[in-house]
């Protein structure tokens, strides 16, 4: 880290067990650093739309069964709100500690080495169970098409973790331009369904689910009542639910300061663009009573009674790519994230250690390991997600919460880009990620309370060993020891 060259020598463990007198111990680093400037402003774009593009092509539609049109259009709407303030808030964040650790590494900064392992925890468990899901959700999509005349999904699990851990190990560059590539087939099937739904388009079947007449402020546009809206609240995110991860490659990013804001807002936009269209043109073209349960909305919507066309036979593979270019980014998120925290000492040391290619081997095989295990194992990809969403909603409220610690305690830190409305900004994703982490119990209390026991574990370890040896030298914890040696200076 360049950046932080300045300030210290890389340092060895701390704690008990760490080198006499803290000595320091560069070889520690040197084998747990990343390939620099792999990445410019439009890989990460395009890697921040990747993580999100799956869930355009299938389950956001499940939100029309707890809220209606209305409901999740107003979900989707407070929801986007949410991720539009937090993507703001982590370009700042970004722009002030470009490393791998993303939000943990902001959090530990502003909340303490609790706070940062509360985050990272968060995250991890959003990117080790989402993989899982989409894999699941690609074998189904395998199985329908009848591509390879396979009867089961499990050799497809195997075969998906195989592939793209053998890509990311390859190297970060080349993962992310064929990332790029896959992203740009989804996001033009996209388009080219939107064009075709919207020649099919009546206002009216927008709101044609029976009324609950039992449900507190229900109509034909909220026909579960107020409520609904609410309970939406999970399956708006999936428009969403992955774009806060672009920070995780600021190591390997070219030029961060620059590139980083850049791609979160660009990203952002393109998401909010594709989640209206999709949301309006697939309920619009056959209603939404018709796509509230479908596992392929946007075929329902193209085909409804009729027989396959050749184009939804296209969106229907370019759903399959979707899900691929999701599967594959989350990969690369959880292995970034997995990384950071190992290398600090929060998690066993030898997970951060990288390859001659400068890949973290063991932080890709290991969750892909477990990924395969989970899926073949229980075959149950929505319970996943929403485990995945109960963590991602956890590490947004702590976020938000960062920024604004770092915003009131330490004013006049160099911020080379500063988000629009301030404090203001991080305030409404801090509120809105509350309100979402309370909806995930109105959804699956199953999958809450799962996300609460791996919680606990993680947890358990870092109480009872792991912040007894936490690693001085790792960027994140240089960057929050440096802050503290400032506030002592400044104190005398």
């Amino acid at each position: 880290m360049a950046e932080y060259a300045e300030y210290a020598e890389p340092t060895g463990p701390t704690g008990p067990g760490a080198p006499p007198g803290g000595s320091p111990d560069a070889a520690y680093l040197e084998r747990r650093t990343l390939r620099r400037g792999s990445a410019g402003w439009v890989l990460l774009t395009g890697l921040g739309v990747a993580y999100v593009v799956s869930g355009d092509f299938s389950g956001w539609n499940i939100g029309l069964e707890k809220g209606g049109f209305g409901g999740l259009a107003i979900a989707t709407l407070l929801m986007g709100t949410m991720y539009a303030c937090l993507v703001f808030s982590l370009a700042e964040l970004s722009s002030v500690l470009p490393t791998a650790g993303g939000g943990y590494g902001f959090a530990r900064r502003a909340l303490g080495t609790w706070g940062g392992f509360l985050t990272g925890t968060a995250i991890l468990i959003e990117y080790v169970l989402a993989p899982a899901a989409i894999v699941i959700f690609i074998g189904d999509y395998v199985e329908s098409l009848n591509l390879f005349g396979l009867t089961s999904s499990w050799p497809v699990y195997l075969a998906c973790f195989a592939v793209f851990i053998g890509i990311h190990l390859y190297g970060v560059g080349e993962a992310l331009r064929f990332s790029l590539v896959v992203t740009a087939i989804a996001v033009a099937a996209l388009l080219i369904f939107a064009v075709a739904a919207f020649t099919e388009f009546d206002g009216g079947s927008l709101r044609d689910i029976p009324v609950d007449a039992a449900a507190a402020g229900s109509s034909s546009w909220l026909p579960f009542g107020v409520l609904g809206i609410w309970a939406a609240f999970p399956f708006a995110m999936w428009f969403f639910l992955g774009v806060e991860g672009v920070p995780l490659a600021a190591e390997e990013a070219a030029d961060p300061v620059r590139s980083m804001p850049r791609a979160l807002a660009l990203s952002m936009g393109i998401l909010g663009v594709l989640a209206v269209l999709t949301l309006l043109a697939a309920t619009g073209a056959q209603g939404a009573d018709a796509v509230k349960s479908a596992g392929n909305p946007l075929i329902v919507a193209l085909e409804g009674d009729d027989d396959p066309t050749a184009l939804s036979r296209f969106v229907n593979y370019a759903g399959l790519a979707g899900l691929v270019a999701s599967f594959f980014s989350l990969i690369y998120a959880g292995s970034r994230q997995l990384f950071a925290l190992s290398r600090a000492g929060y998690l066993p040391r030898f997970l951060s250690l990288t390859s001659r290619r400068k890949a973290p081997y063991l932080g890709l095989l290991i969750p892909g390991a477990l990924g395969f295990l989970l899926a073949a194992g229980t075959g149950n990809g929505p319970r996943m997600l929403n485990i995945a969403v109960f963590g991602a909603t956890i590490s947004y409220a702590l976020m938000a919460l960062s920024h604004l610690v770092l915003r009131r305690r330490e004013p006049g830190l160099a911020r080379p880009y500063r988000t629009p409305g301030g404090m203001l900004t991080s305030s409404v994703a801090f509120v809105l990620a509350l309100s979402a982490l309370v909806a995930t119990f109105l959804v699956d209390k199953d999958a809450a309370f799962i996300a609460l026991a791996v919680y606990a574990v993680a947890l358990a370890y870092f109480a009872f060993y792991s912040r007894h040896h936490l690693v001085a030298g790792a960027p994140e914890e240089e960057f929050a020891a440096l802050a503290a040696a400032e506030a002592e200076l400044s104190r005398d």
